[in-house]
């Protein structure tokens, strides 16, 4: 694992280099509870599928990364993607990456490129939000059950250690509170200019395919991708599945 300062934090990362130098860089953007860890081992299959050199890193207050300092707010995922992540590119010397984000980094990626147009290469989501809906309240509020009558505390402190209690109250908190409800980023999508694939499971428990829907309808040439027998997290439920998708996104975009 590395480790990279940005904006005065330290930031843990994980660099998997390119087998051809020709190919763009894709960063990998994790969900709201997730981190470098909780990838798993889709990084490094991500990068023997494409050839592209792979970087995942956890945002402030994740995995090993360093606390913020800052209190969470209905806008964290606005503060990431204008300013945490071009201060990370610049950190890390990347001008044209292809961001591939999950649920939160989906959604991060999509104002991003919304804020920043001409500077991805393309964006793939994986079970992004764009507005809240009544079935992601759920979901959020079975987590909260979960995390008071099961062992998702212990499980999540294997990658969270001692911040674990702040990670979840920070997400779970921040969803239910009256002042998210109102959330959302559609404004961004207009303004979206690079390729976008956007992917998401039929059986997703918190979101309907109207999130991803709602792409396709403000991003001309959006690809959606609609997954059978998957839930919110396409790239283990339906691994395969998101390997070739996605290897056939990042092939369209690379020169040769």
């Amino acid at each position: 694992m590395k480790h990279i300062v940005v904006n005065g934090l330290r930031l843990e990362y994980r660099d998997l280099p390119a087998a051809d130098d020709g190919r763009p860089t894709l960063l990998l953007l994790h969900e709201g509870l997730g981190c470098v860890a909780m990838w798993r081992d889709f990084p490094a299959k991500l990068a023997a599928a494409t050839g592209c050199r792979v970087i995942v890193w956890s945002r402030a207050g994740y995995g090993g990364s360093q606390p913020y300092a800052a209190p969470r707010t209905p806008n964290y995922m606005h503060r990431e993607a204008e300013e945490a992540l071009p201060a990370l590119l610049a950190a890390l010397h990347i001008e044209r990456p292809i961001l591939i984000g999950h649920s939160d980094g989906g959604s991060i990626a999509l104002i991003f490129a919304g804020a920043f147009p001409s500077v991805p290469l393309g964006i793939a989501v994986m079970a992004p939000h764009e507005f809240v809906e009544e079935v992601t309240l759920a979901g959020i509020r079975a987590a909260r059950t979960a995390w008071e009558t099961t062992d998702l505390a212990k499980k999540l402190a294997r990658y969270h250690h001692e911040q674990t209690p702040q990670v979840f109250s920070d997400w779970n908190d921040t969803w239910l509170s009256p002042a998210f409800r109102d959330w959302n980023i559609e404004a961004y999508l207009a303004k979206i200019r690079c390729p976008v694939l956007a992917i998401q499971g039929e059986d997703d428990e918190y979101a309907t395919l109207r999130q991803i829907d709602t792409i396709a309808e403000q991003v001309p040439g959006t690809q959606l991708l609609k997954l059978a027998h998957c839930g919110h997290t396409p790239q283990r439920d339906q691994e395969a599945a998101v390997l070739v998708a996605l290897g056939a996104f990042v092939g369209r975009l690379s020169p040769g």
